[in-house]
């Protein structure tokens, strides 16, 4: 008799289903990992200037609840507050009002916007390529830029463009892939809320239409294409019902305000200077190549090259089968990602347009990019069919990004200061002095806890009391304090723009390594008593030297020149007199010859981060001039930190005569009428190398009319000289205070405006405060 056969159940059905299920895990896995592991992080990054952003979403909610306009009149009304108003409401319904658990959820929310773009280019991934390997890797190659990561913390507004860029590309495949209508109303509206967060979202807007037209014409009609152009025309009103419905600001004049956010965004108004291969140049002259190079110097090199080996592969594969971009999901996909990669900065380059901050407002960018990439990795692993190469692809990525989780390790909590090899790391101060290092100051908050911990007890004293103060704990935050005018600070932070623009200053570089050696940010202590002999001998030889030169201004300080530099000495300096503010204000002999002069502000300020307490009580200050100061300059010293503070005294001194004294006082004597009641007089200076300016004088002015500010309309020939903004009104505005552009020597009140190159009309100007309306007011026809 046969023995009976013992019948296993069959478990490899089982086994299977297992397996699918772990390896669709995986990334959820993945995602809540980093989610877990950057939960104590949020406290390690600093804080941007978020009170600006803060402020759009505190401005709209009130516009939106009708409680005032003031949204109208804020600076960054043309910024959309997709993000700001539901991050100003979570605030409010938690009961926020710490700043530092207001910055904290701010942190933690942006952070989880990242986590969220980085799992959708998983998805976009796996569903073009059907590889949960090749998803994986896409998933950390957006994870892991280093960064991105630490901006992903504290930047509310770049990096969630980025994060909701990719979210828009994966739901636009989707919505390609289904091809429903509903698919596509749900796309627009993503794509509509990313170009709230940065107008340049829109690009997505033309890119899908072109693409439903192709898909309209391969279908040549029917019922098909009946479906793709109601699917596109879904698209298209979800994605401007969207963004109109968001953005307030929009709903007054949506057409104009709309095209004026464009305009806004190819030339910003708000130009300021950078650091860039230990150049200073300004942000709207900015060289062809300096998006690309900042892309290119910080992003791993194994990104890079993974990136150029799929653009390379897509842009063949288009070349070799230009007829499967209508058929094939995949490369068509490939093709607009390219597209959206490049199209931007040609843009950026063509428009000439205003950026800073490295390449921060083109972060957007690494999500096509990204995608790229992982194109790479799949080219490289199919160009050979053996599983030991396919195998050699895949584990070489592995550790380039293993290595990178290293770097980014060892660079916490300031992964944002990343640079690839092909930039000086060892160099000792190489990077601070070739490139705009932090922008937003967002390690000032590493430094002061740094402080704090150097004097575990008792009152730090701060020359100014920065915003990152907020993010740190309570207790910590009432141990700084402000100097005051009895009371010398115990160190100086300096500002970014003394960082950057001084960067070879030899006094400055004296004392960072002895308070902070860090090469992001620079605290100076402003008492020699706590430094080490070299930098006490340093200070000691410069004021050696200045005093062996007769000074060029005798007053409060003593003034000396000593090459670029303006030495000020005062001996038995009474304590306070450092927290003021030194001023030099430098009016060059020829605005349009001066490289680097800001015509906007030709006021070349430093506060007391340039000064020193000897220990003998002799005060030291030194300020760098600039290039362009050979005609005339005004120094003083200011008790109070306002801006507009009265001078406690302020001297001319001029390198080229005739001086701007001498020139107002010529003026004087040519004047065939006195000038009105109370008034200034008012001088149009010609200067025969070219340019114009506007000269105001006034003998024993008082301090109201120092501090009152002056309206000044300028009337040109033709209205198309002027701003989009200002052709309506007229006139271009360019009011000031007399602190500004000019100064108190003597107590005369002397200033001198620069005039725009166009042709002018006609000037109108006076002056005026808000309790008494306008003081007076004289006109002065140009050309006729």
């Amino acid at each position: 008799m046969a023995k009976a056969m013992l019948k296993l159940p069959d478990l490899s059905g089982r086994s299977k289903l297992a397996a699918n299920f772990l390896a669709a895990a995986v990334a959820p896995i993945i995602c809540a990992l980093f989610l877990l592991a950057g939960l104590p992080l949020v406290d390690d990054y600093g804080i941007q200037v978020a009170q600006y952003e803060r402020d759009v979403g505190e401005k709209t909610v009130d516009y939106i609840l009708g409680k005032n306009d003031a949204l109208m009149g804020i600076w960054d009304r043309f910024k959309g507050p997709a993000l700001q108003v539901p991050l100003l409401l979570l605030e409010r319904g938690l009961g926020l009002a710490d700043p530092r658990a207001i910055a904290l959820t701010h942190h933690f929310v942006t952070y989880l916007l990242f986590i969220l773009g980085g799992f959708c280019c998983y998805l976009l991934v796996y569903r073009l390529f059907n590889h949960r390997l090749l998803a994986l890797c896409a998933l950390l190659l957006f994870l892991l830029h280093p960064r991105l990561y630490a901006h992903a913390f504290f930047n509310s507004r770049d990096l969630p463009f980025l994060s909701m860029f990719m979210i828009a590309l994966y739901l636009l495949e989707w919505a390609f892939r289904r091809d429903t209508v509903g698919a596509f109303v749900l796309s627009g509206v993503v794509v509509g809320l990313t170009a709230n967060i940065r107008i340049m979202g829109m690009m997505l807007f033309p890119a899908v239409l072109a693409m439903r037209g192709f898909d309209f014409f391969a279908a040549a009609g029917g019922a098909k294409g009946k479906q793709i152009l109601l699917a596109g025309g879904g698209f298209a009103l979800a994605s401007v019902i969207t963004l109109y419905a968001t953005w307030p600001w929009l709903w007054g004049d949506p057409a104009e305000r709309f095209l004026s956010v464009f305009a806004r965004m190819a030339h910003y108004p708000n130009v300021i200077d950078l650091l860039f291969r230990g150049e200073v140049i300004s942000a709207a002259a900015l060289p062809p190549d300096y998006i690309p190079t900042w892309f290119v110097i910080t992003t791993p090199p194994l990104f890079l090259l993974l990136g150029l080996v799929g653009s390379a592969a897509v842009v063949g594969a288009g070349v070799m089968r230009p007829g499967r971009i209508f058929c094939n999901n995949r490369l068509r996909c490939g093709l607009l990602l390219l597209a959206v990669f490049t199209l931007p900065v040609a843009m950026v380059i063509l428009l000439d347009s205003v950026l800073y901050g490295n390449w921060r407002q083109m972060y957007f960018l690494y999500a096509p990019f990204c995608l790229l990439a992982v194109f790479g990795v799949r080219w490289l692993a199919t160009v050979r069919r053996q599983r030991a190469w396919q195998g050699g692809v895949y584990g070489l990525t592995g550790a380039g990004l293993l290595l990178i989780v290293l770097q980014m390790v060892q660079l916490h909590p300031q992964q944002q200061f990343y640079f690839n090899f092909l930039v000086d790391r060892t160099t000792p101060e190489y990077l601070r002095t070739q490139y705009a290092m932090d922008y937003w100051r967002v390690s000032l908050v590493g430094d002061l806890k740094y402080l704090l911990e150097r004097h575990p007890e008792g009152t730090v004293y701060l020359s100014s009391l920065p915003w990152a103060a907020d993010f740190l704990p309570p207790a910590a935050r009432q141990r700084l304090a402000l100097s005051s005018e009895t009371r010398d600070p115990d160190y100086v932070v300096l500002r970014r723009f003394d960082l950057e623009h001084q960067p070879d200053l030899a006094f400055n570089r004296i004392c960072d390594r002895q308070i902070y050696n860090n090469t992001i940010s620079i605290i100076k202590g402003v008492d020699t008593a706590g430094m080490g002999a070299a930098a006490v001998d340093a200070y000691k030889e410069i004021y050696r030297q200045s005093r062996s030169e007769t000074p060029i201004i005798r007053g409060d300080y003593d003034v000396y020149r000593s090459g670029r530099n303006l030495v000020f000495s005062r001996e038995d300096c009474p304590p306070g007199d450092l927290s003021g503010r030194f001023v030099v204000k430098v009016f060059p002999i020829d605005p349009e010859k001066a490289p680097g002069f800001n015509p906007e502000g030709e006021t070349f300020i430093r506060f007391s981060n340039s000064g020193v307490r000897l220990v003998d009580n002799t005060c030291l200050a030194v300020i760098q001039l600039p290039d362009y100061a050979q005609g005339d300059i005004l120094v003083g010293h200011h008790k109070s930190r306002n801006a507009t503070g009265f001078p406690f005294w302020e001297e001319w001194h001029s390198f080229a005569r005739p001086g701007l004294s001498d020139i107002i006082a010529d003026r004087r004597r040519q004047q065939s009428q006195p000038s009105p009641l109370n008034a200034f007089d008012v001088f149009l200076d010609q200067r025969a190398g070219g340019g114009k300016r506007l000269l105001y004088a006034k003998g024993n002015c008082s301090r109201p009319e120092y501090e009152t500010r002056i309206f000044l309309h300028i009337y040109p020939v033709n209205s198309d000289s002027l701003p989009p903004e200002r052709r309506e009104i007229g006139f271009a505005n360019r009011d000031f205070y007399l602190s500004d552009y000019g100064g108190r020597p003597g107590g005369d009140c002397l200033a001198a405006i620069p005039l725009p190159d166009y042709p002018i009309a006609e000037i109108r100007t006076g002056q005026y405060t808000p309790g008494q309306g306008q003081l007076w007011a004289a006109e002065l026809m140009v050309e006729r």
